[in-house]
């Protein structure tokens, strides 16, 4: 009998999270416990800003924010054909208000065909059938956000409605492909509804803050492979953007480590090299790069001259005055690549010293006659590349494909098995890995 094929994981939108929890899968319903009522927002955008850019459909259910807020705090979100918002406030908290009712009078067809006005979201099996038949109407993979459970209790009158509804619409959720994100106010509910819910959840995450420092601790994934269950992991956010640190590396609003490690290998130095030039030792750069210590002022001075570049991009601000927008084709430095194929190709970073950035861009060569077993990188992020001259055939599971110059490579989840350049002529790619 053969061996049952493991899925593969769903991203939540922040790789990060991607690597601590080992992905989402599809049925999977996440609860999210959150202490400040305000920290489970940005974990929510982040997952519906994936949905969005792979057009997968996504249903959001509010019964404690009005529409034209909700359609506020999404931003540019607000306007994807993907998204239906199920309105629970305006006939509910909003008590039918004409202040709430306007909101749909001032919109155009085409957006109140993305509103749902639950009409009685008072009544449980009314607001049940208005769910499940929006999922079915929806197509693919479906997203679900709801927002809150905490209010779903108040306009329902207690948490034995609230139990019996998550008891069921969970494994029916399950069962219908969906991944749901559930947000609970964690103050606001009994250890018996608590525990009911986590009983069912495929995956639970409380979102604590202690002494001004926000907190995740991961408290049960039945499906992923992950180590680190109830370990308390500190994130910072900032906007949308969500950024996880180590528990025993210096906290702080930059990721000078990281700069410092790309810059450094985008250089071709190892540590003792720039450690013999800045004056300090091996150990001392090794710390800096893992967080675990700041440089001094005169040190940090000293990496910027070395990797040629200003110390505003080791802190990842922007320069005040004038920023950089031109690179000349003489600065671009040598890069060592991560990937499996890497030393069978020559590659160069175009914009040397600018971290950070939205995507990285590289200038690849594949030499004549060569085949390249695997990817020249490890990114966990898509990549697009475009062929400048020569063609090259890509092989992605058992599919070969050719591209020539002027194509364009798009990568999103696939990775690349072998690349091969029979010409005579070396290839050139544009590569941009997309952050």
């Amino acid at each position: 009998m053969s061996e049952a094929v493991r899925p593969s994981p769903e991203s939540t939108g922040i790789p990060q999270l991607d690597q601590i929890l080992g992905g989402l899968f599809i049925g999977d319903n996440v609860v999210w416990y959150d202490d400040a009522g305000s920290l489970a927002p940005a974990f929510c955008f982040n997952l519906i800003e994936a949905a969005d850019a792979r057009s997968q459909p996504v249903i959001y259910v509010s019964f404690d924010r009005s529409p034209k807020n909700l359609m506020d705090k999404l931003g540019r979100l607000s306007t994807s054909p993907a998204l239906t918002v199920m309105d629970g406030f305006t006939h509910g908290k909003g008590a039918g208000a004409d202040v709430f009712l306007q909101f749909y009078r001032r919109r155009s067809t085409a957006d109140r065909a993305r509103l749902i006005c639950l009409d009685q979201p008072q009544q449980p099996k009314h607001f049940s059938d208005v769910l499940y038949e929006a999922v079915h109407a929806a197509r693919g993979d479906v997203r679900l956000v709801f927002e809150s459970l905490t209010g779903m209790q108040e306009l329902w009158g207690g948490e034995e409605h609230v139990i019996r509804f998550y008891s069921r619409a969970c494994p029916r959720l399950y069962e219908l492909n969906t991944i749901a994100y559930w947000l609970i106010e964690k103050a606001a509910h009994t250890p018996r509804l608590k525990s009911s819910i986590n009983q069912i959840a495929q995956v639970v995450v409380d979102l604590s803050v202690k002494r001004g420092k926000t907190f995740m601790t991961i408290i049960k994934a039945e499906r992923q492979a992950t180590a680190s269950l109830n370990k308390p992991l500190a994130f910072l956010t900032r906007a949308t953007e969500v950024r996880f640190e180590s528990q025993n590396r210096a906290s702080g609003p930059y990721d000078l480590g990281d700069r410092l490690k790309a810059l450094r290998l985008q250089k071709g130095l190892s540590q003792t090299e720039l450690a013999r030039q800045v004056g300090v030792t091996p150990s001392t750069i090794s710390q800096i790069e893992s967080n675990f210590i700041f440089p001094s002022l005169p040190a940090l001075y000293r990496m910027a001259e070395i990797l040629s570049t200003e110390i505003s991009s080791l802190l990842g601000e922007s320069p005040r005055r004038t920023r950089k927008v031109v690179f000349m084709k003489s600065e671009a430095l040598p890069a060592k690549l991560s990937g499996s194929a890497s030393g069978d190709c020559s590659a160069w970073v175009l914009t040397p010293g600018k971290t950070g950035l939205a995507a990285e861009p590289y200038l690849i060569e594949i030499p004549p006659q060569r085949t390249l077993s695997g990817h020249f990188t490890h990114a966990k992020a898509p990549e697009i590349g475009y062929v400048l001259s020569g063609s090259v055939r890509l092989t992605i599971g058992s599919i070969a494909q050719t591209a020539a110059a002027g194509d364009t490579i798009y990568l999103g989840r696939e990775t690349p098995q072998q690349w091969e350049n029979a010409g005579s002529e070396p290839v050139r790619l544009l590569w941009l890995t997309i952050y």
